[in-house]
Formats: C-alpha cells, sequence, structure tokens
C-alpha cells in the first residue's frame, strides 16, 4: 500500500484533513498548493478568532445547509461539530463554545492549529510542493503545473482536487479550476457570490453619518425566511450575519427582479408593547426622541427615514413599521467580495466516494462541490467533513482495484 502514490490540490482544510487521512492508512501523499504556504483562506478566517463549526443540535445544525442537506447532512454526521472539536484536542488545540453557540479554539486564531496540523502531516510523510499551480492534465494523463523552476508533471494512482470555490481569488480561490474540468465532461452548476453584503439605495446622510456602524438585536426576514442576528451598515448597503444567512434566498428573489426584505428593528418586542412605550412619549416631543425613547440607535432611526421618509406618529402604525422596515435589494456583492461561493462541481458529478464520474480516479472535495451555508461555522465543517469523506472513498476506491 505505501507505494501508492496520492495527490492532493489544494492546501485548505478539505485537502489537508484528507493527507491527513491518508497519510495515516499508508499511502504516499504529495499535497500541491499554488501559494508560498498551505491554509491561507483558513488563516484570514482566524482573524475573525476562527468559527470553527458550531453547538447547536444536529438536526438543525445539517438544515442549516439547505438543498444540500439530503446528500450532505449523513457526510457531516460521520464527522459532526463534536469529532472536529475532538480532533482539535487531539492537536492540543482545546475549543470552547462563545454565547452565540459558535465554536473556537481557545487561541482565537488559525495559525497555532494550523502549526500543528502541519507537522503531524509531515510527521506522518505529507510531502508539501508549494508555488505549483495546478493546469491540468497532459496529453499522456499526467497532472501538470507550473512552477517559479518550470512547468512540472505528475503521475499519481488516485487525485484528490480540493481547490476551494471561487471566492477569495487572492488567497488562492479563484474557480479557475471550473474550465479545466468542463474540458473533461465534469458538470457545473455556475459560480455565484455567497454570504455577502447586498446593494440598498441609502441617503447620502446615512452613507455619510453611519457607514460602519452595526444595527444590532434584529431581525431581517425574506418571505417566511426569517433571520436573527446583527447587521453593519455599508455605503453601498448592508453586510453581516443576518444578511449572510440570507443569500441564497436572496439570490433566488433577485433572479426575478429586485428583492424586498423586512426589517424588525425591535425583534423582542410585539407591536402592541412597542406601540405602548410609543404612546408615552409627551406632548410636542420630536419624533427622533420618541424613536429613541423606543429603544432604536441613531443608526436604526436613519433606515428608518431612509425606507419610509414620511412616518405616522401614530403608535400604532409607527410600531408596526419599525417591526417591519421595507428594504429593498438591487443586487448581491460579487464574488471577488464574498467570504464563500454557492455552486461549482454538481451532486450528480460525483458518486458515493465524491469520485468525478467522468474521471475516474479523481476526486473532488470542499467548496468545490455545489453546496451554500451560512456563516457560523458552517462552511469549515463540511470542508473538513467532505475531505475526510473523500479520503475514504480514495481508500476504498484503491482497496477495491486491488482485490
Amino acid at each position: 500500500m505505501a507505494s501508492r502514490r496520492m495527490a492532493i490540490i489544494g492546501g485548505g482544510p478539505a485537502g489537508l484533513i484528507a493527507a491527513e487521512h491518508l497519510s495515516a492508512a499508508g499511502f504516499s501523499v504529495d499535497l500541491y498548493e499554488k501559494m508560498p504556504t498551505p491554509g491561507r483562506k483558513f488563516l484570514m478566517a482566524g482573524r475573525g478568532g476562527l468559527n470553527l463549526t458550531h453547538s447547536e443540535p444536529l438536526p438543525a445544525f445539517l438544515g442549516r445547509y439547505r438543498e444540500a442537506s439530503d446528500w450532505l447532512g449523513p457526510v457531516i454526521a460521520r464527522f459532526d461539530p463534536a469529532a472536529l472539536r475532538a480532533w482539535c484536542e487531539g492537536l492540543d488545540q482545546p475549543t470552547f463554545v462563545g454565547s452565540s453557540g459558535r465554536v473556537f479554539p481557545d487561541a482565537m486564531k488559525a495559525s497555532p492549529l494550523l502549526r500543528a496540523w502541519r507537522a503531524r502531516l509531515e510527521a506522518q510523510g505529507v510531502v508539501f510542493h508549494l508555488r505549483h499551480d495546478w493546469t491540468g492534465w497532459t496529453e499522456g494523463g499526467a497532472l501538470a503545473f507550473d512552477t517559479p523552476d518550470g512547468p512540472v508533471t505528475v503521475r499519481a494512482d488516485a487525485t484528490l482536487l480540493a481547490l476551494g470555490g471561487a471566492s477569495w481569488p487572492r488567497l488562492g480561490s479563484d474557480g479557475g479550476w471550473a474550465d479545466l474540468l468542463k474540458e473533461k465532461g465534469v458538470s457545473l452548476v455556475a459560480f455565484s457570490a455567497s454570504n455577502c453584503g447586498v446593494e440598498i439605495g441609502w441617503s447620502a446622510m446615512t452613507q455619510d453619518r453611519f457607514a460602519g456602524a452595526p444595527l444590532k438585536t434584529i431581525a431581517l426576514s425574506l418571505g417566511e425566511e426569517r433571520v436573527e442576528g446583527e447587521l453593519i451598515l455599508a455605503r453601498y448597503g448592508l453586510e453581516g450575519g443576518a444578511v449572510y444567512a440570507l443569500s441564497g434566498p436572496i439570490r433566488a428573489a433577485l433572479d426575478a427582479g429586485p428583492a424586498a426584505l423586512s426589517l424588525d428593528l425591535r425583534p423582542h418586542l410585539d407591536v402592541a408593547a412597542l406601540a405602548a412605550k410609543l404612546a408615552k412619549a409627551k406632548k410636542g416631543q420630536s419624533l427622533s426622541n420618541m424613536l429613541r425613547k423606543a429603544g432604536l440607535s441613531p443608526q436604526a432611526i436613519s433606515v428608518l427615514r431612509d425606507a419610509v421618509p414620511d412616518l405616522p406618529r401614530a403608535p400604532q402604525a409607527l410600531a408596526a413599521l419599525i417591526k417591519a422596515v421595507p428594504l429593498t435589494v438591487t443586487a448581491q456583492r460579487g464574488l471577488d467580495r464574498a467570504i464563500s461561493s454557492a455552486g461549482g462541481i454538481a451532486r450528480d458529478a460525483v458518486d458515493e466516494r465524491f469520485m468525478l464520474t467522468a474521471l475516474p480516479g479523481v476526486f473532488a472535495a470542499g467548496e468545490m462541490l455545489d453546496w451554500d451555508a451560512p456563516t457560523g461555522g458552517y462552511l469549515l465543517q463540511a470542508s473538513f467533513a467532505t475531505g475526510l469523506a473523500a479520503a475514504r472513498g480514495i481508500e476504498d476506491w484503491i482497496n477495491a482495484a486491488a482485490r
């Protein structure tokens, strides 16, 4: 088995966890990464504390993957959040659950975990080939790379592609592999931005005074979908966890024209309770003071005025508006500004082992596959889980061929 050579292309979590499993199983593993170091996007995620996964109950967790949950759910169940946390512990990187239920390493950054992980991989014999930019296959079927020293070709018994999606191109994930696979007959779904900001036409005053200001403890709705959380005002519109969680529904709605969002500025009060607060305003009090005393921040008041310039003073009508501020989204931000991407290799283009049906012996994992999830630990969890599943698929395929 040791003579079997595995080529893994991509040094993110999916590729690294696959390298760990395959090298531990006795295979010879070479990992190719076009950047000067592996895990560039992983390290960038660490700047925000490295949200590895989430502690919510597994059924709710799996539901975050929406349409992909039917096939991705069983994969994550085999390497679930508890398993990921135990794996971190095995690298002497304990984790904790934050107040939002998100899971972070105690170190609150990615570099200690990545260093320990790479040391383990090298101890298991994994060979890293950095600054190796994959360019496809030669006519003879060998893997081809551009390197600082010129073109290189490599032959392997099995190949895992873990090249990421199409977001954060400066960190290595540019989606350039799509054309290479399309030429080989692999079915693809067009890339689109996910976990990205949305464009809304604010007034000049809102843009100038409140760009970068948070809208805390809000709820955002699109149709029957409702998300509680926080938002950040941007000159172009909105960003932040609440709008990221609605990326998929917003994307679908925009196919038919502008998307209508509803913003609840006081989600923990019903209309009657809020109207009662507003009714306590003293006679002659300005509308701004009424709104402030009802718990609205200056930036929230500005958003409300932008959405409905002629605000009613009647407490019931005003409360109803505060609970359902109408916002019109004209577009989502582009892939170059997105945290992640939807689209990629179609689900029916890979078999149960994560092998490309059009390319026997070539497997795929991570954000190359067509699935989508919000921020909150779901992206990394699925990348780890699919990387491990593909590694197990490779092992099974190699062993089956040897029988």
